[in-house]
């Protein structure tokens, strides 16, 4: 199953290891995560200059402009909706 995360970006949902809410960013752990992956290239910002939400993948991460809470929605339902 894919989640999708705006703009034309989906992931598989078994390689997500986070769904965080951007405001979290104030965090000082958060900062200096999203700093070292900034450094290093492996953020993608898809949000148009307006995170709600950063996704951390295995090898990305992603910064969002849909809401953590509804990218945690979203992939509860594709998850508990498989047949």
């Amino acid at each position: 199953m894919f989640l999708h995360l705006g703009s034309d970006i989906v992931v598989a949902l078994i390689d997500i290891v986070s769904i965080n809410d951007y405001k979290s960013f104030r965090s000082v752990v958060n900062r200096e995560f999203i700093k070292k992956m900034k450094n290093k290239n492996f953020i993608i910002d898809i949000s148009e200059n307006d995170p709600k939400s950063f996704v951390v993948t295995k090898s990305k991460v992603y910064l969002s402009a849909i809401s953590s809470l509804t990218l945690k929605k979203r992939a509860d339902n594709l998850f508990y909706n498989e047949d």
